[in-house]
């Protein structure tokens, strides 16, 4: 749930870097303002007291003004804080000019989603969005388990970050062909010290990889230069909750700290495949959904919205390029208001902004992209949100067959049905059934 969560505020940060990067200003009236976890709200205060004083002497009198407003702007946000949220605070205030040529305020405050270990202040005219794509990085942590015949290293790899949680020795015996009848006895022994250090290995992982009932890490990595690593993979001494996380098995030529910085190298790509595999994985048990036939699913605006109205989507599926806006439409002479979701081909046809049994043009009170709207509100819907992307097969599929929009459900719906119950029926069309 916390990795959907984290999908969708990455999403947000997206969108608003793309936005932000987007917009300029006459002049240097735009404020970009980064505060870290630990900053101190009255020594930014006291800064933009100062800054206050040196723009009183700009020149130009247009200029002047536009930051003069800008910097009062910022400290009017900042007095909304006590003191700097956990995660750090992200300031923009400043005067865009529009695609019309018309000037517009933007005054943006968020704590993001996760820290943000940076300390900005630039008065440009542009928004300075570089120190966010921080945010963007995927800090999914993997597990890797280094075994051979002379000891185990358990590790983490967070980012570009790597950390080893614990190792040991073991003095395994060799192969040997002395020992005549006792042969069989060395033998017996060694796969005794085998299979006990197998399971000391598979204990300690579920130490290190298991929290509270659960695994501590998006997935694992087993690495090692003889076959210990596949019989751990294999034992029915290792968690199946970690046998479930395995992503893929390495050869590594070195034991230790070495051999886990080689095995990083050698599993990267898999790494970095990761999530494109989940997407996959997530897209094709909606295609199942359908395949079987079992009413257990639905795409389309109108049939999703409708199932999403029930409570009955378990996951929405959403393309992250969607291209539908949201209208609340608002009939001025009852004050009804109309929620209608146009895609851009369909907002230049004026029907849709008529009300059809009064002939009243709509009033248009709200204009969001469905994609925003969905981001802020899936959870009063108790669903769970996943934006895909169009780059794997099945995205694709999903994009370009679907619309971009779908959702396993909870329960069978039949959409016909509720067609039907929604029609009103006149005098003349009963009279064909009589």
């Amino acid at each position: 749930m916390e990795d959907n969560d984290n999908n969708v505020e990455m999403w947000k940060i997206k969108k608003l870097i793309k936005n932000l990067e987007a917009a300029r200003g006459n002049g240097t009236s735009m404020i970009s303002l980064i505060l870290p976890p630990k900053g101190q709200i009255s020594q930014v205060q006291k800064m933009l007291s100062d800054e206050y004083g040196t723009a009183s002497n700009i020149k130009s009198r247009v200029n002047r003004l536009s930051v003069l407003g800008a910097i009062t702007s910022v400290q009017q946000r900042l007095k909304l804080y006590s003191k700097v949220p956990d995660n750090g605070l992200v300031v923009y205030c400043g005067t865009i000019v529009t695609d019309e040529g018309k000037e517009k305020k933007v005054n943006i405050d968020f704590e993001p989603f996760r820290a943000i270990n940076t300390s900005l202040y630039l008065c440009d005219n542009k928004f300075h969005t570089e120190a966010l794509s921080s945010l963007l990085e995927d800090d999914s942590k993997f597990g890797f388990i280094v075994m051979d015949g002379n000891g185990t290293l358990f590790g983490t790899l967070c980012g570009n970050a790597r950390e080893v949680l614990h190792k040991f020795s073991v003095d395994l015996p060799k192969k040997h062909g002395r020992g005549g009848q006792s042969a069989v006895r060395f033998a017996r022994l060694r796969m005794e010290k085998r299979h006990n250090y197998v399971r000391k290995v598979a204990e300690e992982a579920v130490r290190l990889f298991i929290s509270s009932d659960k695994v501590n890490v998006k997935g694992l990595i087993l690495a090692g230069s003889a076959d210990f690593k596949t019989e751990l993979g294999q034992s029915d001494m290792f968690d199946g909750r970690l046998q479930e996380k395995i992503i893929k098995t390495v050869d590594v030529s070195y034991g230790g700290e070495n051999g886990f910085n080689q095995a990083i190298e050698l599993s990267a790509e898999a790494l970095a495949n990761v999530k494109f595999i989940q997407e996959k994985g997530l897209i094709q048990s909606f295609f199942d959904e359908i395949s079987q036939d079992t009413g257990k699913y639905c795409f389309g605006v109108v049939d999703t919205m409708k199932a999403l109205e029930l409570g009955a989507v378990e996951t929405l599926i959403l393309w992250e390029n969607l291209d539908i806006n949201r209208f609340e439409l608002k009939n001025p002479t009852t004050d009804e208001i109309d929620v209608k979701f146009l895609r851009p081909d369909q907002e230049g046809d004026a029907s849709h902004f008529v009300d059809e049994s009064t002939n009243t043009d709509l009033e248009t009170v709200d204009k969001t992209l469905m994609l925003e709207w969905l981001a802020n509100n899936y959870k009063d819907y108790g669903t769970t949100l996943e934006i895909v992307t169009d780059r794997s097969q099945e995205g694709s599929q999903f994009c370009k067959g679907f619309g971009g929009i779908g959702g396993v459900l909870r329960y069978r719906v039949d959409f016909a049905a509720m067609d039907w119950e929604d029609h009103v029926f006149d005098d003349e069309d009963l009279e064909d059934y009589f």
